[in-house]
């Protein structure tokens, strides 16, 4: 005896059917969910993973910005420091030498000519 060909037509899936998830109702399917779960897995755990790195570059941008703040105010300091410095030494020297910083700064002098005072003469 010859054996029966049970093999059945299927119907052709189409692209509404995915769309509606109508695919997944299929016998052929039924038998793989278990890789599709693992798919959907696996899916998620990439996401959430790219969603982890993509929050510590923030951390790392800000950081940045925050060490470069920092740094100019570092140079800003050592620079304020170094003048201090050069000023407390200026002050050193001039008692050694018996002169005292002045306490009034002085005015300068401005005298404007009249032009007229070269065509008188």
């Amino acid at each position: 005896m010859a054996k029966r060909n049970t093999y059945t037509s299927k119907k052709k899936l189409t692209f509404i059917d995915i769309v509606k998830g109508n695919f997944l109702n299929r016998d052929e399917i039924k038998v793989q969910y278990k890789y599709f779960l693992l798919l959907f897995v696996l899916m998620m755990i990439m996401i959430y993973s790219n969603h982890l790195v993509s929050k510590k570059i923030e951390q790392v941008n800000t950081l940045k910005e925050q060490t470069e703040e920092y740094k100019s105010r570092n140079a800003y300091a050592q620079s304020r420091l170094i003048k201090v410095k050069m000023e407390s030494e200026l002050g050193k020297q001039m008692v050694n030498d018996s002169l005292l910083p002045l306490e009034n700064h002085p005015h300068k002098l401005l005298i404007k000519m009249d032009s007229t005072d070269d065509k008188n003469e």
